[in-house]
């Protein structure tokens, strides 16, 4: 029997989502909440994606699989694991689906934001990055558009990745203002290579600073080779905020951005 979890971290204090010795992850909590909750003792969940050490999620979704269905209902799992897992992890939902809806596999559409404020602000401190520069806005807009017609993001891959094609359709790439009026980058794919949104916007930092024009950026691109782009953003600024599935299976998403 299959269950999606819907659920939300502030990525800030852990070595990211994937399980990893002497380190803490997101998977390691959930598999600890469930396995808890549950009284089972081996149990492994299946998360939609990795996100690095440092980055967050508004918006993730896993699933794990069970051998006879879970007893008690959806609304008491979930306020158990929210009982259960620190206050940095919060469970939206938790749904019985079809076991041919994979959380990772099944996904066809992701989305992430990447905050920045350009005043110094105590209280976003840990989910945004504080810009210590101007940025023309409207110079990485027209270098972002040129995302939309790449397929290889070789030149914003994580270098010996075991990633087996760096091939992405990104199908938005774009600088935006909150209601707040603070800058953010939205960049939506079937896919994402590791490191790669923080690449990007590293990249696109400099045509914003004026230390790479236009083509610059292009033959970035056309180069395939993560040397030519720039350094990385701080991780802190990055936040999944979207993960689209097929109608269908099961899953009705309860919490969406």
């Amino acid at each position: 029997m299959r269950y999606f979890i819907e659920l939300a971290y502030d990525g800030t204090r852990f070595h990211g989502w994937q399980l990893q010795p002497n380190a803490e992850s997101i998977q390691g909590y959930l598999n600890d909440a469930l396995a808890k909750a549950l009284r089972i003792s081996d149990i492994n969940v299946v998360g939609c994606g990795r996100t690095d050490t440092g980055v967050h999620a508004e918006y993730y979704v896993a699933h794990f699989d069970v051998e006879n269905p879970v007893e008690e209902t959806m609304d008491w799992l979930k306020f158990k694991l929210n009982a259960i897992l620190p206050s940095d992890i919060a469970v939206f939902s938790v749904q019985p689906v079809e076991d041919t809806i994979h959380a990772r596999f099944s996904a066809y559409s992701r989305s992430y934001h990447y905050y920045v404020v350009e005043d110094k602000d105590p209280f976003r401190r840990f989910l945004s990055y504080q810009i210590p520069f101007h940025l023309d806005y409207e110079k990485m807009n027209e270098a972002a558009k040129l995302l939309l017609d790449v397929d290889d993001f070789t030149s914003f891959a994580r270098l010996h990745s075991n990633a087996k094609t760096n091939i992405c359709n990104v199908t938005q790439a774009e600088w935006l203002l909150d209601d707040k009026g603070q800058h953010y980058f939205r960049i939506t794919a079937n896919r994402f290579l590791r490191n790669m949104v923080r690449a990007v916007v590293g990249t696109l930092f400099d045509v914003g600073r004026g230390r790479m024009t236009i083509e610059d950026f292009k033959k970035v691109i056309d180069t395939k080779d993560r040397k030519a782009a720039s350094t990385s953003a701080p991780a802190n600024g990055l936040s999944l905020v979207e993960v689209l599935y097929p109608e269908g299976r099961g899953f009705v998403p309860q919490k969406q951005k």
